[in-house]
């Protein structure tokens, strides 16, 4: 289960997956006022999807962004991956933020029948992963039976948007750049031709619903503490599961760190990476391979223990 380049995503692919595992960014715009584009910025956060490797933004309309973006399109988005429930507060006592992307470009806003096709789009995506979630099987209901899907449903969060209720202008993010973010604050520039020519990672929007499924039950992070002893030798006292893909997942395991000096051994956090044998293309497919792996553990510690 050692990590190589060929069981890791790219970064092209991780920003195309971060962008489409999460429906809220940070849209940033150039203040303005009736002499123009001041050097401000106004910031809020906003709800989206991803249609053709784009972003496209639902701003309520009370927001300064329309106003702003009349007179200057220029703007910046910024999109996190998903760190759903008891994942935050770990991320941040180790100091630690999710990987995310930070994307400038122009902030586009959609033409009477250019939005009704992004409408129509948000109700196929809403009406998509609801009935993905309600066919699922025993397996897939199992893992997500214990996360809070008020909060980590893309499908549940974005209905709001079709609330006749609120008015929303609709725009389009059109990419000039893209960085990518990892948890320590490194900075990577993305070439946009490479995100275009990837593709999402059939996980990406179901992952904060798996990742705070698996993190809210006891049970199953006892199992990723097996995972680390028996698949990669490691002592972890806890673990939670950090990030999901097609070709495995990561966990934050905490293992001992070096003994002091009276003896008392202390803990960190370290990250994780287990590699499926057969990569899982559709959210049914980790589930099962989930529960094999949970099985396997368990028969090799009670192998080893002389239980079985």
């Amino acid at each position: 289960m050692k990590a190589n380049k060929r069981t890791l995503l790219t970064l092209p692919q991780k920003c195309k997956s971060i962008l489409a595992s999460n429906w809220i960014g940070h849209l940033n715009t150039v203040k303005a006022d009736a002499k123009g584009s001041k050097e401000d910025i106004y910031t809020s956060k906003v709800k989206y999807i991803l249609k053709k490797g784009r972003p496209y933004i639902w701003v309520p309309e009370k927001e300064l962004h329309n106003v702003n973006t009349v007179i200057d399109e220029r703007g910046s988005f910024a999109v996190a991956s998903p760190f759903p429930g008891p994942l935050a507060n770990l991320l941040k006592s180790m100091k630690m933020l999710p990987a995310r992307i930070a994307l400038t470009g122009d902030v586009v806003c959609l033409k009477e029948d250019k939005a009704k096709l992004a409408t129509e789009s948000l109700n196929n995506i809403i009406q998509s992963e609801q009935s993905a979630i309600s066919e699922s099987s025993f397996t897939v209901s199992g893992v997500l039976r214990s996360s809070n899907l008020i909060s980590t449903s893309r499908s549940e969060s974005l209905k709001e948007l079709l609330n006749e209720d609120e008015k929303y202008t609709i725009y389009r993010f059109n990419l000039s750049s893209c960085t990518f973010v990892d948890g320590y604050g490194g900075t990577h520039e993305v070439d946009l031709e490479h995100i275009e020519a990837s593709k999402v990672d059939p996980l990406a929007t179901y992952s904060a619903m798996l990742i705070d499924g698996i993190n809210q039950s006891d049970a199953r992070r006892r199992a990723l503490t097996l995972f680390c002893f028996v698949y990669l030798n490691a002592n972890a006292r806890d673990a939670y599961m950090f990030s999901i893909d097609h070709k495995g997942f990561d966990v934050l395991g905490k293992v001992p760190s070096q003994a002091t000096k009276d003896g008392l051994g202390e803990y960190h956090w370290k990250e994780f990476r287990f590699i499926f044998k057969e990569e899982a293309h559709d959210i049914e497919t980790f589930c099962s391979h989930l529960v094999e792996m949970e099985e396997e553990a368990v028969k090799k510690v009670s192998s080893s223990s002389g239980l079985q």
